[in-house]
């Protein structure tokens, strides 16, 4: 019965992350939201749908890291002190999403670091 409930939660958090990643699609041609005349000069976008910058979604990200690591210490805590309704196995899981986590943002922050190298020793 709980493998039932990890995949419902599972499940749970890929459609958030499919919700968030909803802000990256191109947005369709609507009257009075997006004009596209035959030419980038003629490109007329609505300010009310800002998309979010490189930096604020990096920043974003690294702080839902941060949060998913506080959770796991914050769990691990509650469950050495023995407070009632903490799980070994939620714990772990816990665990393991905040290691995770982590692995995929050093990834990230190595890639980067990549590029940048790279485009740094772009001949000019």
């Amino acid at each position: 019965m709980t493998d039932r409930v990890d995949i419902n939660r599972l499940l749970g958090e890929m459609r958030s992350i499919k919700s968030q990643t909803q802000v990256f699609q191109r947005p369709q041609a609507v009257n009075g939201d997006v004009a596209i005349n035959r030419g980038l000069n003629n490109l007329q976008v609505d300010t009310a749908n800002k998309v979010p910058s490189f930096g604020d979604l990096m920043t974003k990200a690294i702080n839902n890291v941060n949060d998913v690591q506080q959770k796991s210490s914050a769990m691990a805590d509650a469950y050495e002190k023995g407070v009632a309704g903490v799980d070994i196995t939620d714990v772990m899981i816990a665990s393991q999403k905040a290691s995770v986590s982590f692995q995929a943002m050093v990834q990230v922050r190595n890639k980067l670091v990549d590029a940048y190298k790279d485009v740094m020793n772009m001949p000019v």
